[in-house]
């Protein structure tokens, strides 16, 4: 399918930007962007040969817009410290919403858990990753098919 229907809007795509190319002033956000389009070119077409590669890269946008967000909250945060610890708990709530866990259910357990345990211990906190298969199943948000 990929092959049949992205290869030939690909193609001319390539066969645009090689035509407009000679035309653009270099130093032109025209010129720029198709240099740029000229440079990735090949890296596009790895989708068309890889199955398992995603067309588009929506699922990682979405997941870093709370961050973008954020980053306007962050600069009213007293400390760096408070920034940074702020950052980190986006970051386990986007991962533990990523791997359809239950974002309360699991700070909760991340709480109780490493508040019990001796965090420099490796094996504990590999445990405690949302995408272990040690994670409690009712920690799972269920899915209707």
């Amino acid at each position: 399918m990929r092959l049949k229907r992205s290869a030939p809007i690909l193609k001319k795509f390539q066969e645009y930007v090689d035509n407009e190319i000679v035309n653009a002033l270099p130093k032109s956000p025209l010129g720029k962007a198709l240099s740029y389009a000229q440079k990735l070119l090949p890296y596009m077409r790895t989708f068309l040969t890889n199955g398992c590669l995603e067309i588009d890269n929506n699922p990682a946008e979405r997941a870093i817009k709370p961050f973008v967000i954020g980053r306007k909250n962050w600069m009213f945060s007293k400390t760096t410290k408070g920034a940074k610890s702020s950052a980190l708990l986006y970051s386990v709530i986007e991962t533990a919403k990523a791997n359809g866990l239950a974002v309360e259910k699991y700070l909760v357990y991340l709480f109780e858990t490493l508040a019990n345990s001796e965090i420099k211990e490796r094996d504990i906190l590999e445990k405690c990753m949302p995408w272990s298969e040690n994670i409690p199943d009712e920690l799972r948000l269920r899915t209707t098919k």
